[in-house]
């Protein structure tokens, strides 16, 4: 024995002699830093064509199919099944939530024989479903169908969160007929059998319907997913801190898992959310891309081991080889005379004598008890040691230890950037969930391994939290969430689908627009018709041989426009213009008439002064963008504001007349005001300046509209049946006569009501950039309010009306925009704690409101261009649409969806798309240009 005064006096010179002698000849074992980076930088490369299509990757980056981690909210009771080593654990997990999350387990813990293990693998699934059988017994619940989380920490392939396929068997498992099968059918398959097999046993001419009945609720299991144990702890730990978003185990084996962007993960559809990856970081190195860090030892180990080639990584790591790697080395140092006098025993020559638990004994470092652990060790292997052999095999422990701790260390530092670079923050705050014996069980190894975490990613703020039970606990987390997320998805989708439109709801639209276009026309009806196909006195769209200046004011907004418009004619036609922006105060906008036209006519002046044309008298087209009724091209009565105007003194005024009355008090220009249009019209007659085929006009930005040139004999508005005139349709408010009223869900009902018109623009408020985002807004407060978003917290923000501004739907609809800046869209609302899986339901919710949007606006058009052809009596129809409009234009998808409803709904009408530029001001220089051209020409 080594007396406590020996130690006491030579164990500092000892030790550093012994410590230097071990180092080395072992310094190929001593990583630098310089190393571990660069096995960072390897394993993030492997990480990279994993999550490819590079089958040839040792690193799999397997999906798991879980897409959330805990949120609090889950509940219920579950059973939980976990398998992954030589024996296995059967649990009830009840999760509850009321007020405090609280998880209560109750389990047992059953052998796998050794000739189980190595045997058949069906007979390895029929003891486990025995097992399960008893453990029901036991906890009384036999009669009780529980959802299952199936716990299974092998390499697998997974095709869906309840189907796994075995890749290899680890651990010493070599179960046959298991490898390449999906494990969760094989559970079922022995759990079917045994249910057959009691059902047998009990038949008797007393109990044949008592036994088929125990039998049937003896094996009423519903296996709802299969995950590792990594994935487990990184759920346990979840649920106790909503940060976790890793998974490591450092145990007989090792592996990591996180949530990963699903953008970048090529072999599973779709790019919304997350998932969480199982790296399978074990295989790291097996296509020899660790072949220079790998030593003698190292190949020894993998040389006696059960698959030899395979998980080199995990060697150099896991517990299951840290022991084996430490007696090879003692081994090889007692042949070389640099140990125990040179001598070996039968037990140290056996492969697996050196128990991985010794190294945990051994490097305890309080009062030298590990060196009283060596002694004890080594004694108990057969040899003699000295003071020095015991130092020398303690040091070796270490250099074993702290190497397997920093490879640790290097690979999840990888996985950290990913998660960082993912999320473009500048600095990563994360929780890693941790479970395995030699994480938990030795003296230093978490020490060493964050040590060396914060070392090579010092911008990373990484909390470790212990998973208690957690692969276990895990699994029964990963069933919870999925029944959580399930009940949620439900509630959710039944909500959208009332936002959704059918094939037939989107025809029955376009029949009832059509009713409503022919009411609007005919004499009789129009007083009492929603939409009211207001004649436009345009009678022609240009012709090309338009010519001279003209001055185009453009008010449809909160600013208004002036512009010079100077038209070319001939072969080199062009037109050319200057313009200057005025704002339009919102006292002035609710003040009275004459305060708002003496702005508008002040701005003017402002304009001719600028462009050094005081003075000057040039013929003007007044776009002006509200409902008004014309009883010629040149007098425009207004019928009511909209779009947050409220000027007095104006509804049922020729705005024209209100117009020269203000540049009559001014006294300084007259001005020939030729045409007043809306934009509507405005964007018909610029598009047709470019395309003869456009004879449709349609808005949709802040509000909405569409005008097209209608057959003069269905004008019963004004007299003459020869040509066409341009009819403005004043769509926006079809429905408000109850059109609409079964398409019209809770949300668009709270919008108009708390809207500046309550009942008026049914349809408009449906479609329009002015209303979509409220649309929006109030089912992100239903659904938080049903703790389906956002985890049930509302910002303040949130409730504020308007604050979800259209834009906001066009840009997190953009293809090009990552979540991340859908979150940070979220963060500016005062939703700080938004997830990615909050990001990824307001994308959707974004998607389904503006795509009903479009679908709604393309019936309205399929009417109207159907409408066109039947005038015409035409078998196809050739036409094109002029287009305008913020959401238009700025919607990524807005366009595509209206154009395939409209060639959906009107499939015998070839409808082409063409955006306007600046229709309501280049559109209303053009319809004077046409006026002047006809009143020259004696047409009009």
């Amino acid at each position: 024995m080594i007396a406590s005064h020996l130690l006491a006096d030579y164990f500092t010179e000892l030790h550093h002699d012994q410590v230097q002698k071990v180092d080395k000849y072992l310094y190929p074992l001593c990583l630098s830093d310089e190393s571990l980076v660069d096995v960072s930088v390897r394993f993030r490369r492997e990480m990279d064509r994993g999550l490819g299509r590079d089958t040839t990757a040792c690193v799999k980056m397997l999906p798991t199919f879980v897409r959330s981690t805990p949120d609090g909210t889950e509940k219920g009771d579950f059973l939980a099944l976990d398998l992954g080593g030589s024996c296995f654990r059967v649990l009830l997990v009840k999760v509850s939530s009321n007020g405090k999350q609280r998880v209560e387990m109750e389990n047992q813990i059953y052998d796998i024989p050794e000739h189980l293990k190595k045997g058949c693998g069906s007979d390895l699934f029929d003891h486990i479903a025995e097992c399960l059988a008893d453990f029901r017994e036991r906890m009384g619940i036999k009669e009780k169908k529980l959802p299952l989380g199936f716990t299974f920490s092998f390499p697998c392939q997974q095709t869906k969160l309840d189907e796994s396929y075995l890749v290899s068997w680890t651990k010493g498992f070599k179960a046959s007929g298991v490898e390449g099968e999906d494990v969760v059918a094989l559970l079922r398959k022995a759990i079917k059998k045994r249910g057959r097999e009691e059902k047998s046993a009990e038949k008797g001419p007393f109990r044949l319907g008592a036994a088929s009945s125990v039998v049937t609720k003896d094996f009423d299991i519903d296996i709802v997913a299969v995950i590792n144990d990594t994935v487990g702890a990184m759920m346990t730990c979840g649920f106790d801190d909503q940060r976790c978003e890793i998974g490591l185990i450092v145990g007989t084996g090792t592996n990591a898992c996180y949530m990963e962007q699903m953008r970048h993960l090529e072999r599973v559809e779709g790019d919304e959310g997350r998932m969480c990856v199982n790296i399978e970081w074990g295989a790291f190195g097996d296509d020899d891309a660790l072949e220079d860090l790998r030593t003698e030892f190292d190949r020894d180990v993998d040389a006696g081991s059960l698959n030899p080639g395979k998980q080199l990584f995990e060697k150099m790591i896991s517990g299951m080889y840290m022991g084996e790697l430490v007696r090879l080395i003692l081994v090889k140092m007692a042949q070389e005379g640099l140990l125990f006098q040179g001598l070996t025993t039968p037990d140290l020559l056996a492969p697996g004598s050196f128990q991985t638990s010794f190294v945990f004994d051994i490097e305890n470092e309080k009062d030298n008890e590990g060196l009283l652990s060596t002694e004890k060790v080594l004694l108990g292997l057969g040899l003699t040691p000295s003071a020095e052999d015991c130092v020398a095999t303690q040091r070796v422990c270490q250099i074993v230890s702290t190497r397997s701790a920093h490879l640790c260390s290097a690979a999840l530092s990888a996985v950290l950037r990913q998660i960082r670079d993912n999320k473009a923050a500048e600095r990563l705050r994360t929780t890693v969930g941790v479970d395995g014996s030699v994480y938990k069980n030795h003296p230093m190894f978490a020490r060493r391994l964050q040590k060396m975490l914060r070392l090579l990613v010092p911008d990373c703020d990484v909390r470790f939290l212990r998973a208690e039970a957690g692969s276990s606990k895990g699994a029964a987390m990963v069933t919870a969430v999925a029944y959580r997320l399930a009940t949620q998805q439900a509630e959710r989708q039944r909500v959208l689908d009332s936002l959704r439109l059918s094939r037939e709801q989107l025809l029955e639209v376009k029949r009832r627009m059509e009713v409503e276009m022919s009411r609007g026309l005919a004499k009789e009806t129009h007083r009492d018709a929603s939409v009211k196909m207001l004649p436009t006195f345009v009678r022609s769209t240009p012709d090309g041989t338009e010519h001279g200046d003209f001055l185009a004011l453009d008010l449809g907004g909160t600013n208004f426009r002036v512009l010079l418009v100077r038209v070319r004619s001939g072969k080199q036609k062009s037109v050319e213009m200057h313009n200057k922006i005025y704002a339009i105060p919102q006292d002035i906008m609710h003040g009275t008439g004459e305060e708002l036209f003496d702005h508008i006519v002040h701005c003017i002046a402002d304009f001719l002064e600028y462009m050094g044309m005081k003075g000057t008298s040039l013929p003007l087209g007044f776009t002006f963008s509200f409902p008004c009724k014309q009883n010629k091209l040149d007098e425009g009565v207004l019928l009511r504001w909209t779009k947050g105007f409220k000027a007095s003194g104006c509804e049922g005024k020729d705005v024209v007349a209100l117009m020269k009355e203000a540049i009559h008090r001014r006294e300084e220009f007259d001005l020939d005001v030729v045409a007043v249009v809306n934009d509507t019209v405005g964007t018909m007659m610029t598009c047709g300046y470019e395309d003869p085929h456009c004879e449709v006009g349609l808005i949709v930005g802040t509000g909405t509209n569409a005008c097209y040139m209608e057959e003069m004999q269905n004008v019963e508005l004004v007299e003459g049946d020869e040509g066409q005139m341009c009819v403005n349709m004043e769509w926006g408010a079809f429905g408000d006569q109850g059109e609409l009223d079964d398409f019209c869900t809770v949300f668009d009902r709270a919008v108009d009501e708390l809207s500046t018109n309550p009942g008026k623009q049914r349809y408009e408020k449906m479609i329009s950039g002015m209303y979509l985002g409220e649309v929006v807004r109030n089912v992100l407060l239903d659904f938080t309010s049903k703790g389906l978003l956002f985890r049930g917290n509302l910002s303040e923000r949130l409730k504020s009306r308007g604050i979800f501004e259209t834009r906001f739907l066009s840009q997190i609809e953009s293809d090009r925009l990552a979540l991340r800046q859908v979150r940070s869209i979220l963060q500016h609302l005062g939703l700080t704690s938004s997830t990615c899986e909050d990001s990824v339901l307001v994308r959707e919710v974004c998607g389904v409101v503006s795509r009903r949007a479009a679908q709604l606006c393309g019936a309205g058009l399929a009417a109207v261009v159907e409408r066109i052809r039947q005038n015409r009596q035409l078998a196809q129809l050739r036409v094109t649409v002029g287009v305008d409009g913020t959401l238009y234009k700025l919607h990524p998808h807005f366009s595509t969806i209206m154009l395939q409803t409209v060639r959906d709904l009107a499939p015998q009408c070839k409808v082409s798309l063409l955006q306007s530029e600046d229709g309501s001001g280049k559109g209303a220089a053009l319809i004077s240009a046409v006026a002047c051209r006809l009143r020259d020409a004696g047409q009009h």
